[in-house]
């Protein structure tokens, strides 16, 4: 599935520059300064190329009607802070990322904590290809075949108490695997959360691969969340934490901009961002942009979730 083409796409067609460029001026310097002053680790050695995943089962919820967008798009057009502000910086960046060992903790308003190793949690389900339309609050969308299992497979392991009602994902944050946690682009670690129904629904997705392989770095590994109807920054990446709590948490970006991060950030076309339309999307790999869709395509899915409430003041 691997194509030789990069992505026909710039950061500059879809970031707004006067909204990003100081702060990315600003990574982009004192991330030199770190590395000149050689406080970021030794690189550790390479792995020997990507890794094929086993027993992967087609899902029927996949989009199938959707052309996969190719794999050296996705892999190196990424958002993901801890290796750097730019769409490039974490396919530069992420080889620092060590992916074993890998533990996971589940606590909060469970009846018992618990810390799962990988290798634990690759043994819950078998594992299934999902092919998921991403979107990205900034205006970027693609489809990618994802290999995971529902959410719901860790709630078979785990006893959330009659108080959990939101779920945390936290995202690991270690300054010498990840060298711009050290910068205060935002309050680290990254979390993100969802209501306990949407981290119930089937397409809730905890993925451990994409296009029939071991998940890339820069992608997320080792572990990452996918939820298909919201932007993408909801899907936190190399999670390490999963909280179940009872008041809604203020998530990372709703720290970092609350009046443009809303909890639910549902893919929603006539809700604007701030700075920007979501009208229209830009699929990478193509010139034309296409109408966003609402839910991004799953309303029939997950509209019945919103249900009376008001998706402009809950964006």
């Amino acid at each position: 599935m691997t194509a030789s083409h990069s992505p026909l796409i710039l950061p500059s067609e879809i970031t707004s520059p006067d909204a990003y460029a100081t702060r990315r001026d600003f990574l982009r310097t004192m991330g030199a300064g770190l590395l000149a002053l050689g406080t970021t680790p030794s690189l550790f050695a390479a792995e020997s190329g990507p890794q094929r995943l086993d027993g992967v089962i087609a899902s029927p919820l996949s989009a199938r009607d959707e052309k996969l967008t190719s794999y050296s798009a996705a892999t190196t057009y990424n958002n993901f802070y801890e290796f750097g502000p730019d769409k490039d910086s974490p396919a530069k960046n992420a080889h620092r990322l060590r992916t074993r060992p890998w533990t996971l903790t589940i606590d909060g308003e469970v009846k018992t904590a618990r810390t799962f190793g990988i290798d634990d949690i690759l043994k819950w389900a078998p594992l299934e290809e999902r092919i998921y339309r991403l979107r990205c609050v900034e205006g970027w969308s693609a489809v990618i075949p994802w290999a995971g299992f529902s959410f719901s497979e860790l709630l078979k392991r785990v006893e959330p108490t009659g108080n959990a009602k939101f779920v945390e994902f936290w995202s690991l944050a270690d300054p010498e695997q990840m060298p711009y946690v050290r910068l205060p682009l935002l309050d680290w670690p990254y979390v993100e959360a969802l209501r306990m129904d949407e981290a119930r629904h089937p397409l809730t997705l905890l993925a451990l691969g994409m296009y029939g392989e071991v998940m890339p770095k820069q992608n997320g590994a080792t572990l990452r969340l996918v939820v298909p109807w919201k932007y993408g920054f909801k899907s936190g990446k190399s999670i390490v934490r999963i909280r179940f709590v009872e008041k809604q948490t203020t998530t990372t970006w709703m720290k970092s901009g609350p009046e443009e991060y809303g909890f639910y950030s549902n893919v929603n076309p006539d809700v604007p961002h701030k700075r920007w339309s979501q009208a229209t999307e830009r699929r990478l790999g193509e010139f034309s942009k296409r109408k966003t869709l609402p839910f991004n395509g799953y309303a029939e899915q997950v509209a019945g979730l919103y249900a009376g409430m008001d998706l402009r003041k809950n964006f």
